[in-house]
């Protein structure tokens, strides 16, 4: 599923709204990338959203 495992940030749905205001359903999707992070004090390969990434809230392994 495409959900953050750190924040927990997933899919959004809405309406996509043309210049004549035809509403048509879609979706947001986080960017959600794969990453070997320090969890519980050993590596493990989690998906973190980029934000939780850039701010700090996930330890990479190295």
């Amino acid at each position: 599923m495409a959900k953050c495992e750190i924040c927990g940030k997933s899919i959004k749905s809405g309406m996509s709204v043309s210049h004549s205001h035809i509403r048509t359903k879609r979706t947001w999707k986080p960017n959600l990338q794969k990453v070997r992070a320090i969890v519980n004090g050993s590596p493990k390969r989690i998906t973190a959203c980029t934000r939780c990434l850039r701010s700090g809230k996930v330890q990479r392994d190295i």
